[in-house]
């Protein structure tokens, strides 16, 4: 499930990427697939880690893989990468998880170079708040969502710390209702026949890659999509 739209990016061999907060590694596994690029994969979960070992080794033995990565433990807090290091940092649904999002705004920010891009996404304002309302357990489990953002706060926080805001898009409308049906019947509720039922049409629509469904979740999108990106570029 790729947030972030490459066609929007120009990636050329050689650029030093990062994502912080790479999770089982959709966004790494996503840069390799351009030709020498470096990418480099941080996050906290030493078991979303070793998933992201797994998902690009599985890329590298199809032949799928181009680019050089990396997997690191580390905190967007504390990077450890010099100042002006990268030519594309990613942040996808990270900053709604941290209590100090400032701070890591601005470490995002000191890691990327000058004139080059930073893509940001978080949970859209709506849908999220439509979760919240149907769930006191969403909002309240441990290392969840601390807070809704507002699309031009956000964008105006980012911009005060030294970036300009270029272009946004909405994503994943289809999993918006997941997480309502999963907010209704209860989040450990995994098995329950409508999220299981729900779950299975996702996975067999990420197998399949059905363009009818890729047509209406694109129709919808704009109105109920689950994520909002935001791209912006460093002064």
């Amino acid at each position: 499930m790729i947030t972030v739209s490459f066609n929007k990016l120009s990636l050329k061999p050689g650029d030093r990427i990062l994502d912080i907060g790479c999770g089982a590694g959709r966004h790494v596994c996503a840069c390799t697939r351009y030709e020498g690029v470096q990418v480099w994969g941080v996050d906290q979960c030493q078991t979303d880690l070793i998933k992201a070992r797994e998902n690009l080794n599985f890329e590298k033995a199809y032949g799928v893989s181009h680019g050089y990565w990396q997997l690191l433990s580390g905190d967007i807090l504390h990077l450890p990468f010099s100042d002006n290091f990268f030519d594309l940092v990613i942040c996808s649904e990270v900053l709604e998880h941290i209590n100090d999002d400032t701070s890591a705004m601005k470490e995002i920010i000191r890691v990327l170079k000058h004139k080059k891009n930073l893509v940001v996404s978080v949970p859209r304002n709506g849908p999220e708040h439509i979760c919240w309302a149907l769930s006191k357990e969403y909002s309240n489990t441990p290392g969840g969502h601390v807070r809704i953002y507002k699309r031009s706060q956000l964008i105006q926080r980012l911009e005060n710390l030294g970036i300009k805001y270029w272009d946004k898009h909405h994503a994943h409308s289809l999993h918006s209702i997941l997480w309502w049906l999963k907010c209704l019947v209860g989040l450990s509720r995994d098995n329950h026949i409508y999220v299981k039922c729900y779950h299975d049409f996702l996975i067999w629509d990420m197998i399949h890659k059905s363009r009818w469904v890729r047509l209406i979740e694109n129709l919808l999108n704009p109105f109920i999509g689950k994520s909002l990106v935001l791209y912006f570029q460093k002064n």
